[in-house]
C-alpha cells in the first residue's frame, strides 16, 4: 500500500478555472453540424446553436472558449461573418479540407454561443493575412458603447449593447500557418498591432501573444525580450501523440506499445513545459506574463473513411488518463499557467462531444473534465506521494499522478493510474478530518473501448469504493483509470 499525505494548510497557488478552457475552430464538423446547425434545422436549436450539445457542455462549467482558430484565424476576415446571412460571402477553407465556408457562424453567433454556455469569449485575431486596421475595427465593432460608425453597424446587425470581451489573441502559430515568420519579425508585428488594439470597454483587453511550438525556446525568449511590455499572456502549443508528428498512431486501435508511447510523450511535454517556464522565469522574473496553453491534447490519425482535413478521431481511456496527467501538470504550474484550451470541443481531435446528424454522444475526455471541474478556481494544496515511476523505452513514466485542491471548505483529490496491468492501493492521510466523502472512477474493460452512437455509455464513470475513517482514506485505484474524490 502506498502512502499519500495531504497538507491542506500549505497552499501552493491559485488554480484558474481557465485551465479547463475549450477551443472551437472552423475545422471539420466542429462548428457546423457540431455546435451550429442554423435556425431552420430540424435538430432542436436556440438561435441556430444545438440544444443537446450546449446542455452537455454546460455540465462542464466551461470557463472560456477560444475561436475562430487555429490556422483558420489567420485566414479569417471578420466582416465576412456579420450582417444578414444571405449576404455573407463564401470562402474556401484551404487550411482544413478545402470545403466551402459560408460564414453563417460569425461574431454575433460566437458571442451567442458563449452566452448560452455561460463562458468567457477568447477571440484570436488575424495577423497572418489581415491588417492592423481590420483588427482594430473588429475590437471597436465588438466593444464600443457609443456613437460610431462601427458601433452603429453592430447595433444595426442586432446587438444594441457592446459584447463583453477580455481575451484577445494577436495571431496564431505565426511561426507556421500564421505567416511563417521569424520570432524577431513577429515580435515587431505584435508590438505594432497592439498599439491599435484600444480599450473601448470598462475592462482592459488581455492581449495574448502568439507563442512557440513545442520545444522552441528561442521563439519564447526572442518574443518575450522584445515585446513582453505589450502582452498579458503568451500562448504555447504542444500536442501529444502515440509517437511523434510523423507517427501519430491510431485513436482507437492500438496495443500496449501504443498506450505507453502516448504516456511517454506526455512526459516529453512535461520536460518541454519546464524548459519554456525556465525561459520565462529568466526573461520575465517578475512573472508579469502568463503562459496560455491554448492548444493541447492527443492528436492521432483520422478515423478511416473520414476527410483527412477534418481531424475526426475517437476517444478512449488513453485520452482520459493522459488528459488527467496533463491537467495535473498545468495545475502544478498554476503560478504561470493561467489558461489552457484543449483541442477541440466537438468532433475534432480530443473532443468532449461527437455528433452524427441528430445524434450526440459524450467521450471519456468529457467525463474527465466533468470529474475534475471542482478544481476550478481552487487553491492547490501540498500533496506528497510516491509516483512509482516505471521505464518504457528508456524513459521514466510515473505510475500514479495526484493533484489536490481546496475550495469552499471542500477538498478535491484526483488520481490517474497510467499502468495497464496493476491496480494501486492507497492510504491517503489528510491534516484534518472531513465528514462526507464522494468518489467516482472512470475506467473500461479494454484500453481501446470507446463510446459509439450505438453504445453511448460503454465508457462512463461509476462509484469508487473509498473508505473514510477519521483523517484517512483507503482506496484502490484501478489500472488505466482516472478517479475523483471530494471531501466535505
Amino acid at each position: 500500500m502506498s502512502e499519500v499525505k495531504i497538507n491542506t494548510k500549505r497552499k501552493l497557488g491559485f488554480i484558474s478555472k481557465n485551465i479547463y478552457g475549450q477551443f472551437a475552430e472552423h475545422l471539420g464538423r466542429c462548428i457546423y453540424e457540431g455546435l451550429y446547425v442554423g435556425e431552420d434545422s430540424d435538430i432542436p436549436n436556440t438561435n441556430g446553436i444545438r440544444n443537446d450539445v450546449v446542455a452537455a457542455l454546460k455540465e462542464l462549467d466551461v470557463p472560456v472558449l477560444r475561436w475562430p482558430g487555429g490556422c483558420f484565424a489567420d485566414d479569417y476576415h471578420w466582416r465576412d461573418g456579420i450582417g444578414p446571412k444571405e449576404d455573407r460571402p463564401y470562402m474556401v477553407n484551404t487550411n482544413w479540407g478545402g470545403v466551402v465556408e459560408n460564414n453563417h457562424f460569425g461574431t454575433h453567433e460566437f458571442f451567442e454561443l458563449c452566452e448560452q454556455l455561460g463562458c468567457e469569449p477568447y477571440i484570436c485575431g488575424n495577423v497572418g493575412s489581415g491588417t492592423v486596421q481590420e483588427m482594430r475595427d473588429w475590437i471597436e465593432y465588438m466593444t464600443f458603447d457609443g456613437d460610431s460608425p462601427l458601433a452603429n453597424e453592430r447595433k444595426k446587425n442586432g446587438r444594441e449593447k457592446p459584447f463583453k470581451l477580455k481575451y484577445f489573441g494577436v495571431g496564431n502559430e505565426n511561426w507556421g500557418c500564421g505567416g511563417d515568420m521569424r520570432p524577431e519579425y513577429y515580435a515587431d508585428e505584435f508590438r505594432r498591432f497592439c498599439v491599435f488594439l484600444r480599450n473601448y470597454g470598462d475592462e482592459p483587453l488581455y492581449k495574448i501573444a502568439g507563442g512557440p511550438n513545442s520545444g522552441d525556446t528561442n521563439w519564447m525568449e526572442v518574443v518575450l525580450r522584445n515585446a513582453k511590455h505589450a502582452m498579458s499572456g503568451i500562448s504555447w502549443h504542444n500536442y501529444t501523440y502515440e509517437g511523434d508528428w510523423d507517427h501519430k498512431g491510431e485513436s482507437y486501435t492500438f496495443d500496449e506499445n501504443g498506450w505507453y508511447s502516448n504516456m511517454m510523450d506526455v512526459e516529453r511535454l512535461r520536460e518541454q513545459l519546464d524548459q519554456q517556464l525556465a525561459v520565462m522565469n529568466v526573461v520575465d522574473p517578475e512573472c508579469k506574463v502568463d503562459l496560455i496553453i491554448d492548444e493541447w491534447g492527443n492528436w492521432f490519425n483520422v478515423m478511416p473513411g473520414t476527410n483527412p482535413g477534418f481531424l475526426y478521431q475517437q476517444n478512449t481511456m488513453r485520452d482520459a488518463v493522459s488528459g488527467m496527467v496533463l491537467l495535473h501538470m498545468f495545475q502544478e504550474h498554476c503560478d504561470r499557467v493561467k489558461m489552457a484550451n484543449i483541442a477541440q470541443m466537438v468532433n475534432v481531435l480530443q473532443s468532449m462531444v461527437l455528433t452524427e446528424g441528430e445524434k450526440m454522444i459524450v467521450t471519456p475526455t468529457y467525463h474527465l473534465f466533468r470529474m475534475m471541474k471542482t478544481h476550478q478556481d481552487s487553491e492547490r494544496v501540498d500533496t506528497f506521494y510516491d509516483a512509482k515511476a516505471y521505464e518504457f523505452n528508456g524513459r521514466k513514466i510515473p505510475k500514479i499522478s495526484i493533484s489536490s485542491s481546496v475550495k469552499d471548505n471542500a477538498l478535491t483529490i484526483t488520481i490517474a493510474n497510467t499502468r495497464l496491468d496493476e491496480d494501486e492501493e492507497l492510504e491517503i492521510e489528510i491534516d484534518r478530518e472531513y465528514s462526507e466523502i464522494s468518489a467516482q472512477v472512470l475506467t473500461a474493460a479494454d484500453m481501446c473501448d470507446f463510446n459509439t452512437f450505438d453504445e453511448p455509455e460503454k465508457v462512463k464513470p461509476s462509484a469508487l469504493d473509498a473508505k473514510l475513517s477519521g483523517n484517512k482514506i483507503k482506496v484502490t485505484i484501478p489500472k488505466m483509470s482516472v478517479s475523483s474524490i471530494v471531501l466535505k
